[in-house]
């Protein structure tokens, strides 16, 4: 029976607690170390910007794991290269790491404790934007000024890669013609305006919001009729 106990236990041992196929947790000090010693190393921080601006990893890029735009700007990372990986506390990166695999990405470290364990280690923190390209884009002081005042105005938050995205193209063409000057329609690619896309809580795509005399009085999500765009805004417009 002692025998049998023992085997069970050892075999758990083995199919519980071995390193995930394609995928690496090290500590703080380690994670360090191996990224120094790889040129050019790939680090992806799956934090909100807001938690990225106050402080990350030198060299890394952001890439939020809740956004849509997570595997857009994820799959633009060379494939077979490693990726270091991390978030606040290791959890949220653990996640990021198994949709990396699922991606095709063959080598993946995660910082066990994220940016808390980092910290204690006392490694050096950067500030400031994040250096991927899909922080390009419209600033908050040029949107607050294009959707104040009259007409009122509809933000479509799309992304190249979604296909009901294009789906609406046409749809807010045919709006456009039917409400003159009524309203004005506004394209944002959330990948070039990540900063927007969170500060409005957009978590997937496409997002229409209506705005009128700067604030939003009217959202929603997915491929939409024009009739019914058209009936929102004459609603909206009394």
């Amino acid at each position: 029976m002692k025998k049998v106990l023992y085997s069970i236990l050892i075999a758990g041992l083995l199919f519980s607690c071995g390193p995930k196929e394609g995928q690496q947790d090290l500590g703080a000090t380690e994670f360090q170390t191996a990224m120094a010693g790889e040129s050019g190393a790939q680090i992806l921080d799956v934090r909100t910007i807001d938690e990225f601006q106050n402080g990350h990893i030198e060299g890394a890029i952001n890439a939020d794991v809740s956004s849509p735009a997570f595997a857009q700007i994820a799959g633009e990372l060379a494939k077979d290269k490693t990726v270091y990986v991390y978030c606040l506390s290791g959890a949220r990166s653990s996640s990021a790491a198994g949709m990396l695999k699922e991606m095709g990405f063959k080598s993946i470290v995660n910082l066990t404790g994220g940016m808390l364990a980092w910290q204690s280690a006392n490694l050096p923190i950067a500030t400031g934007e994040s250096k991927t390209p899909a922080s390009v884009g419209l600033t908050e002081a040029s949107f607050t000024e294009k959707i104040k005042g009259k007409p009122m105005v509809i933000i479509d938050y799309n992304a190249t890669w979604c296909g009901p995205c294009k789906q609406l193209k046409p749809i807010l063409e045919q709006l456009k013609s039917k409400i003159g000057d009524s309203a004005k329609i506004i394209k944002i690619d959330v990948d070039k305006n990540r900063t927007l896309a969170d500060k409005f809580q957009i978590r997937s795509v496409p997002t229409m919001i209506l705005f009128k005399d700067g604030k939003s009085v009217w959202r929603q999500s997915g491929v939409i009729p024009a009739s019914t765009l058209e009936g929102i805004i004459k609603q909206h417009a009394k």
